[in-house]
């Protein structure tokens, strides 16, 4: 789940204030099931899951779905997996959204993109296709996606696309296996292909509560010096933090447990056409195969969102908002609970305050601001990233990660109240 910028929070704050609420954007996940086995995955499901498959929505439930959003006023759809080419019916699905006339995005890994896939979407082009590469060699990518072939097959999908014309994006997941070669992806990216790339270090518990993917996640220090390697990533930053800190605490403006865009002007459906705020929040959900989409949106996602908070943690009056990646889903599969701080995340966000030289105000019982148990620890780690002490570009190769991976199947940990 992508960040809510300032510009995007302070638009969601103010119509919330004036009452307003469409759903303007939709994300639909299509699928759980990938033909990868990618070690960071907070949902992907093997592809002959048949259990998994029979409970999908099928193709005619999302034409009648689709018939819905339509008059519901939505215009922008994003559809997501799993993989969304797992099906064989997709593009018979996303055919029928284009005729609705949605502006599409799909979110794909490329690597069941063939030439009569591509030669279609030139037919049909989406609005935007953004593919996920997890290395920028075989051995890297590879070792992520637990696949083998998997490189090669993602790389021709990309080719495929870029030779059509498609409105291309690529992008990664910074993990601890490939993120010696972050760097090498951006410009095969940016300079070989020419097109837009990003980097996102964020990872999460799985929805079914396995903190496998933790395995692989980058330390803060290294998710802060990764974005700092980007010189204009450092700018944007300062220019997010001067906004925030202009400002009142953001969230002290509102008394709700969400303060995304979710419910408000988005939602997600999930592969079961069961209705969440966000497409990583899954401890509540509800069906619309009886309801329809429109009723749980302005009865069920209404109540939801407009949750009371039970209580103020340190998030309600930090003065870095910009910074953080936290919001309720990450609290919910992290910790089992959407109002609770992930604590990888204020370290992150405290971190990059530092390194840009800005100084956090007091915001309740924080251990990483001033007097803090982790404020010292943080400040050197600031200093180390300050003076390119840690230098990404020498970053080692693929990790060992199987014992790491057996520890965390053993130890207790997940959400604690998941369903699943």
């Amino acid at each position: 789940m992508e960040q809510l910028s300032y510009g995007a929070f302070s638009a969601d704050l103010h119509q919330r204030q004036s009452g307003e609420r469409m759903p303007l954007q939709v994300s639909i996940e299509v699928t759980r099931r990938c033909p990868l086995e990618c070690l960071h995955c907070y949902n992907n499901l093997p592809m002959s899951d048949m259990e998994a498959k029979g409970r999908e929505l099928s193709k005619e439930e999302h034409f009648r779905m689709l018939d819905e959003l339509v008059e519901m006023g939505c215009f922008w759809l994003l559809y997501t997996g799993g993989e969304i080419f797992a099906r064989k019916d997709f593009l018979e699905i996303y055919t029928y959204a284009k005729k609705k006339g949605f502006l599409i995005t799909l979110f794909t890994n490329g690597t069941l993109i063939n030439e009569a896939i591509a030669d279609y979407l030139a037919e049909w082009p989406p609005f935007s296709i953004e593919i996920t590469l997890y290395g920028r060699t075989r051995e890297t990518y590879e070792a992520l996606t637990a696949i083998s072939g998997s490189y090669d097959r993602c790389l021709r999908g990309i080719r495929q696309l870029k030779e059509r014309g498609l409105p291309l994006k690529l992008k990664t997941v910074a993990t601890s296996i490939n993120k010696h070669e972050v760097l090498a992806m951006r410009q095969f990216a940016e300079q070989e292909l020419g097109v837009e790339f990003k980097v996102d270090g964020q990872i999460n518990p799985r929805i079914d509560c396995s903190q496998s993917p933790l395995a692989v996640r980058l330390t803060a220090e290294e998710v802060v010096a990764l974005d700092f390697s980007v010189p204009k990533v450092m700018s944007e930053y300062r220019t997010l933090a001067k906004k925030d800190l202009e400002n009142p605490p953001s969230l002290a403006q509102i008394d709700t447990v969400y303060f995304c865009g979710g419910g408000m002007n988005s939602f997600a459906i999930n592969a079961y056409g069961e209705i969440g705020i966000c497409v990583i929040s899954q401890q509540e959900t509800f069906g619309t195969r009886a309801a329809g989409v429109k009723e749980v949106w302005e009865k069920s996602l209404l109540q939801l969102r407009n949750r009371k908070r039970t209580r103020a943690t340190k998030c309600v009056q930090c003065r870095i908002q910009s910074l953080c990646g936290m919001c309720p889903a990450n609290g919910e599969m992290e910790n089992g609970d959407r109002e609770s701080p992930v604590a990888f995340l204020c370290n992150v966000a405290h971190l990059r305050a530092a390194a840009i030289g800005v100084e956090v105000p007091a915001h309740g019982d924080c251990e990483f601001c001033a007097g803090g148990s982790e404020h010292e620890v943080l400040l050197d780690s600031a200093m180390r990233i300050a003076n390119k002490e840690i230098d990404v570009e020498s970053w080692a190769g693929p990790q060992q990660i199987l014992p790491i991976l057996n520890n965390l199947s053993a130890a207790p940990g997940g959400c604690g109240n998941c369903g699943h």
